[in-house]
């Protein structure tokens, strides 16, 4: 049993990206399991702070700290670092068309602000920080994807500079699609449905997907930062499902145009590439990636042609709990 009350009390936590939907969802969860002495929301768009006020009591509470900031800005990232435990770093563009288009932007906020986030971090003498990555990280073809595959790297690559000191331990959480995240699949069909759409739009009606709700990502990145030992991915073992069997169970009345797929998007998505195999250790409830330098990688504890893909998971959602997700997010 994970004593999260313990660790959490009295730590002061930042979240880059923090007014974001995971933002919003981990500082809900951490309240509600501790008394952390400041949760700061690190984040670039003084709207959504705002909006996040007006949401909720919950994020009114006088430990809560309202930092405006980007991540490209390192100058102001060593203020908002100061005499902070730990770092979760959610901020991110994260659109593969838009990236394909602005590829540049996706550069300087995924990649050189990521570093930003572990050269100040290290300097500040913060303890842990723990950076979410994406499905799309793994065997890469699009430039969002690329991009974070590069920012794990970077993290992972951190002890390099920490050295003899240990601290901070830099980590890396990878996870599927959010189901109902802003932005995502599922918000866009129910709004399509709401203003009377005749069909839902589908890019291929092969293509699988990993799904975890909002709740169990904050959970496990909630579960990652406390048993992380530094070097190494945390991949949660999640669900697959097929988009089409989405658009059944939210409007079965409703018949599915098949679009083609979209310049950077595939079939089907990886966790773990068959590359990470020698290196993957699995537990119960996830699997671990270490990485290769370092010195608790002993080959791993998977078969050596071992890969994680949605379209040969083990887990699949039916049509029952996709109804129900879809009812909570809507």
């Amino acid at each position: 049993m994970i004593d999260y009350n313990t660790f959490f009390t009295n730590k002061t936590i930042l979240i880059t990206g923090g007014s974001g939907s995971f933002g919003q969802a981990f500082i809900k969860k951490i309240l509600s399991i501790s008394k952390p002495k400041k949760l700061i929301v690190f984040s670039r768009d003084e709207y959504k702070h705002s909006q996040m006020q007006d949401s909720d009591p919950v994020f009114c509470k006088p430990n809560l700290r309202y930092f405006l900031g980007d991540i490209r800005d390192k100058e102001r990232l060593h203020l908002a670092f100061r005499d902070v435990d730990y770092i979760v770093h959610a901020a991110a563009l994260k659109q593969v068309p838009a990236a394909e288009y602005n590829p540049t932007e996706f550069i300087k906020t995924n990649i050189i602000g990521t570093m930003n986030v572990m050269d100040v971090a290290i300097s500040s003498n913060v303890k842990r920080v723990i950076s979410l990555s994406t499905d799309k990280a793994a065997a890469p073809i699009n430039l969002y994807g690329a991009t974070k595959l590069c920012a794990d790297k970077l993290i992972l690559s951190g002890k390099s500079y920490v050295g003899d000191r240990g601290e901070p331990k830099l980590s890396v959480v990878r996870y599927g699609n959010v189901l109902g995240s802003r932005g995502s699949l599922l918000p866009r069909w129910q709004k399509m449905i709401k203003d009377g759409a005749e069909s839902l739009p589908v890019t291929d009606e092969r293509m699988t997907r990993f799904w975890i709700t909002m709740d169990q990502a904050a959970e496990f990145v909630m579960q990652s930062l406390v048993v992380m030992q530094g070097e190494e991915i945390f991949v949660p073992k999640i669900p697959s499902m097929k988009i089409t069997d989405l658009a059944k169970a939210i409007a079965p009345h409703l018949p599915i145009i098949n679009c083609g797929i979209r310049p950077g998007e595939k079939l089907h998505e990886h966790l773990i590439t068959q590359e990470e195999a020698k290196c993957t250790f699995d537990f119960p409830g996830y699997f671990l990636v270490r990485a290769p330098r370092n010195k608790q990688t002993d080959g791993g504890n998977v078969p050596i042609d071992f890969e994680y893909s949605s379209d040969k998971n083990d887990q699949w959602l039916e049509e029952k709990e996709l109804q129900k997700a879809a009812q909570i997010t809507a």
